[in-house]
């Protein structure tokens, strides 16, 4: 899937689209924290570019992201470091 990311400094997250149902169905719009981005960088300083390493992960994230949606589809979807700690196992 191609990631939509956006940084959001006010929030501190990284805003990305998921289509839990593939492109025909709903757009839900999920958010990362930073902190659990700089987890997944190789280098986690405050220079990181945050919206490359959510599309590396991507595929990770989304399928995070979307597990969290359906658990539950009327609370925000806000993935935190825990929710993405096995992401960097896999690259």
């Amino acid at each position: 899937m191609n990631c939509e990311a956006i940084h959001c400094a006010e929030t501190r997250t990284i805003r990305f689209a998921i289509y839990p149902d593939g492109l025909d169905g709903a757009r839900i719009i999920a958010h990362i924290s930073e902190a659990a981005l700089r987890g997944l960088c190789e280098t986690p300083g405050a220079d990181a570019d945050l919206t490359e390493a959510c599309e590396t992960y991507f595929d990770c994230i989304e399928a995070q992201a979307v597990a969290r949606y359906r658990a539950a589809p009327c609370t925000p979807v806000v993935l935190e470091s825990a929710d993405v700690s096995a992401c960097a196992a896999l690259h």
